[in-house]
């Protein structure tokens, strides 16, 4: 580890960052350019003190978990996470690990995307990061671990998935999904996380089983879907999506037509956010 480098590294990365590049208001006048540590430790969901003492060359390695988070909250380019891995200490994320570091270009989007919600996904439906509005539409899905964070895995072992959705639209969603995880499987292999989810899937559920076997290969969202919300019942929303230059993530934007009873629904989400409409912790099945 590399402390005098991996601390420069990090103030200096610090310091070319913008309160407005993350998501966050300018607020009160600066004394100096860039972020304040409170609020890159924030963003990393780490402590103040222990950022704090990175920069100050004094802290303890950090865990390849952290360097990730860090690296998220630093808006880090691939080979600006792998220098970062490097200097304290690490060995760079393998290829497919990496897949699951959000894609800058996406999360610059997603910083300005506050009166609506926005996720970005994985190309085997993990969500990456979701805002406020998205977590109040879907709820907050950062908990889920193991296979369990797929919520393609997730749509054909628990029940409880396919209530966001019509039951007479389930069908398409099902089909929808697995036609996804198949375009997955043919860009990422067999012996790889997409090919360990079909193997398990296949075991798991009849239902994937026999989709599989049609052998369709489509990345789909519809341009218009409705969801169903616990407490505000169906809700009509627009999709756009936006994907990276090699399709392995996606920023999934969801509106509704102005003057509409959905936008009002939209609206309330909003401003009560997702803490009031929170699923009990047991639940949620595949938590940590």
């Amino acid at each position: 580890m590399d402390r005098a480098a991996l601390a420069d590294f990090l103030r200096r990365r610090r310091d070319a960052l913008r309160p407005e590049d993350v998501g966050l208001p300018e607020g009160a006048r600066r004394r100096a350019p860039g972020l304040r540590r409170e609020e890159v430790a924030a963003l990393a969901v780490m402590s103040t003190d222990y950022y704090t003492r990175l920069e100050q060359q004094r802290g303890p390695q950090p865990s390849e978990q952290m360097l990730g988070s860090l690296a998220r909250a630093l808006r880090l380019t691939g080979d600006e996470r792998d220098y970062l891995f490097q200097v304290a200490g690490h060995n760079p994320p393998a290829p497919i690990s990496a897949a699951t570091h959000v894609a800058p270009g996406l999360l610059r989007v997603l910083d300005r995307l506050a009166d609506t919600p926005a996720l970005i996904l994985s190309n085997l439906g993990e969500t990456l990061v979701q805002n406020r509005m998205a977590e109040a539409l879907f709820g907050d899905r950062s908990g889920y671990t193991g296979l369990a964070r797929s919520e393609i895995y997730r749509w054909f072992t628990d029940p409880g998935e396919r209530l966001r959705y019509p039951e007479d639209d389930r069908d398409r969603q099902s089909r929808a999904q697995v036609a996804n995880l198949r375009a997955a499987y043919g860009s990422m292999g067999s012996h790889s996380p997409a090919g360990e989810l079909v193997r398990t899937l296949q075991r798991a559920s009849p239902e994937f089983a026999e989709l599989w076997e049609r052998h369709e290969v489509a990345k789909r969202f519809e341009d218009h879907k409705t969801l169903v919300h616990p407490e505000l019942g169906p809700i009509e929303v627009d999709c756009q999506v936006l994907f990276t230059e090699d399709q392995s993530q996606a920023l999934l934007v969801l509106t509704a037509a102005p003057n509409t009873e959905d936008h009002e629904k939209l609206r309330l989400l909003g401003v009560l956010g997702h803490q009031r409409f929170a699923e009990p912790e047991d639940s949620r099945p595949g938590r940590a």
